[in-house]
């Protein structure tokens, strides 16, 4: 369904993939992996042909269902409903019937009534044979079980949040029935039920897959095979086994070719040291260079020793003194249309304090910080800065990143004062380094984004951070490493997840649920609904 021969990828001057040959078949499941930065999403863009190889061959037959990190769709004046369906082109066709329906009960020409009854049966047997109202149903299954019902469907695509658009798009690709699905984080902004039921949708899928995912669970259900593309060596290991049996194989390689390079190693020295001592006799010198030769192949064929995945030192900034409440707001409502999004919220952040946003998805928690943070305006009600306030907003869908400036661009974007030496430093700091802090932010992993968007965050003095899904794309290693710098943040914070440990890390005093708008104290029995909202 996807070969590739002799691929290799790059970004910039750095391999990211050595020349490799590689095949996805049908029925193959496989579990894209490797350490944030690796190469993982300039791989899945490729085998999309989304973006061309460094150099290579990649031949893909059948459709394709590629869903990216952060998906950009066309017209946002579509409802959801037809940008699920124009995966099969049902959009149109139901359009096109329906202004037909219309002409044929108006028209009083008997020849152009004719014509329309005519091409209307055409575009229905059309219709019919794209799978007709059951597929119309089909849709609307995949998208109530990804948490998308039926209001949601009906609106206009620039009325829904951000996790509510990269629901639509999964719903699009899992309704368009293409032989091979491409998914690059498919559980963002889903809720624990949608997980369960994307989990057992891809397991009984028939054709291709490959997924980048940091969800062990799911890859732990799905996936029959594993590639791990190894950042240090630019290659990809293929490992023909299930997620368990491939963790367990994976350390007992990296055991064995410890102890592989340990014996030629022990070899390269022993005959360095006795070319060293034939060396002394002008009859053996014939002798030693011969040993130094085998040396110098033995050493020219060693592999690359694995180096423990390098992490972003996260910290959020020492925050700038700030008055005894810097941020509050009053009355706020927000409407898309005839949408009620939420009315009269109220909110007063303290020095210090810790707030969690809980909502369903689509209640406005995006919405709410966005409208603090100065990027939107409210319907109704003001936000009010208090004495001293500095705001470090984070966007789940990076939008304060500028994706045709370098990485170092946007550094100095978001700190004009700092020096780029300091702003070097930082970036070091976060795993940008060398020829990386020259390339385009638009060329970045999710989870590269998301580095760099923290990294913005560490220069701005903030004492009242805005966090919206800030754990979303990130490794493992980095998740931690952020939940860390949550728990010892000396400012306020205000914070949307649907990751109940980012929760637990801050340790929160209040909690404000959309869509009603109700302040109230925080009680550990709410963590059981951060997955669910």
């Amino acid at each position: 369904m996807i070969t590739s021969a002799a691929l290799e990828l790059r970004a910039g001057s750095r391999i990211l993939l050595s020349p490799t040959s590689l095949r996805v078949q049908p029925g193959d499941r496989i579990g894209l992996v490797g350490r944030n930065g690796a190469g993982k999403t300039t791989t899945l863009r490729a085998m999309a042909g989304e973006s061309p190889p460094y150099g290579g061959v990649l031949e893909r037959s059948g459709n394709v269902g590629y869903l990216p990190q952060d998906p950009r769709t066309g017209d946002l004046d579509v409802t959801a409903s037809d940008r699920v369906l124009s995966a099969r082109g049902l959009d149109r066709l139901l359009t096109d019937m329906h202004k037909l329906q219309v002409d044929m009960s108006t028209l009083v020409d008997e020849d152009e009534r004719t014509r329309a009854i005519r091409r209307y049966g055409q575009l229905e047997d059309r219709f019919t044979g794209l799978g007709g109202y059951a597929a119309e149903s089909e849709a609307a299954r995949i998208c109530s079980n990804l948490g998308l019902p039926d209001r949601v469907l009906a609106q206009p695509l620039r009325t829904l949040s951000g996790g509510q658009r990269r629901r639509i798009e999964l719903a699009r690709i899992l309704f368009s029935d293409a032989e091979t699905l491409l998914l690059d984080e498919p559980t963002n902004h889903l809720d624990a039920d949608s997980i369960g039921w994307l989990r057992d949708f891809l397991r009984t899928h028939r054709g291709g897959l490959v997924v980048i995912s940091h969800d062990g669970d799911l890859l732990g259900h799905v996936v029959n095979k594993v590639w791990h593309l190894d950042a240090t060596r630019a290659e990809m290991d293929v490992y023909n086994l299930g997620w368990v049996d491939y963790l367990q194989q994976r350390e007992t390689d990296e055991r064995r070719r410890k102890r592989e390079r340990a014996n030629a190693e022990r070899k390269i020295d022993s005959l360095r040291s006795q070319a060293d001592k034939m060396r002394a006799k002008a009859t053996k010198a014939r002798a030693a260079h011969s040993m130094d030769r085998r040396a110098d192949r033995l050493a020219a064929g060693l592999d690359s020793v694995r180096q423990a995945d390098r992490v972003a030192r996260v910290r959020f900034p020492t925050p700038a003194p700030c008055g005894r409440t810097p941020l509050t707001a009053s009355g706020l409502s927000k409407t898309y249309g005839s949408l009620e999004v939420f009315t009269d919220v109220d909110l007063a952040v303290d020095r210090g304090s810790r707030v969690v946003v809980l909502g369903l998805n689509g209640a406005g928690k995006t919405t709410l910080l966005r409208i603090l943070g100065g990027i939107e305006r409210g319907d109704t009600g003001t936000v009010e800065p208090g004495h001293g306030l500095r705001l470090g907003y984070y966007a789940q869908e990076h939008e304060t990143l500028d994706t045709d400036r370098t990485v170092l661009e946007n550094m100095r974007a978001a700190a004009p004062d700092n020096s780029d030496g300091e702003l070097r430093r930082i970036l070091g700091a976060f795993l940008f380094s060398g020829e990386t802090v020259e390339q385009r932010a638009g060329t970045l992993s999710g989870g590269e984004k998301t580095r760099l968007a923290l990294a913005g965050l560490v220069c701005s003095s903030a004492n009242v951070l805005l966090l919206d899904e800030p754990t979303n794309n990130l490794d493992p290693v980095s998740r931690e490493q952020v939940l860390d710098a949550l728990s010892t943040y000396r400012g306020a914070v205000v914070l949307v997840t649907h990751d109940e440990g980012a929760v637990t890390a801050l340790s929160p005093e209040k909690v404000i649920l959309l869509p009603d708008g109700v302040e109230d104290s925080w009680s550990d029995e709410l963590v059981d609904l951060v997955a669910l909202a």
